[in-house]
């Protein structure tokens, strides 16, 4: 599987990972979930590349793209309804 199928791949998770880095580190301020985020997200395509037999040859400018995606897709997600029902609820007391 080539790079940019890899990427793609990993992108598509992100949206997953966020919300599920949300649930379980909710009162935690959003640097700590970021880390999170980011770790998981690493360790995760750590092992895909490993699989794959490819090595990133510039894991510091790699892992500044996976934070700006990271923080977009953070971006996209409390711009839609999505963030707008749970801080309804959180207001209202009803999911």
């Amino acid at each position: 599987m080539d790079f940019l199928s890899q990427l793609l791949r990993g992108i598509a998770f992100v949206p997953a990972l966020v919300n599920g880095i949300e649930g379980l580190f909710g009162g935690k301020s959003g640097e700590q979930k970021k880390d999170a985020a980011m770790s998981f997200l690493e360790n995760a395509l750590s092992a895909a590349d490993a699989v794959a037999a490819r090595e990133i040859i510039n894991p510091e400018q790699f892992r500044t793209g996976i934070s700006m995606i990271i923080d977009g897709t953070i971006q996209c997600l409390n711009a839609s309804t999505w963030c707008k029902r749970q801080q309804v609820g959180a207001t209202t007391g009803k999911a």
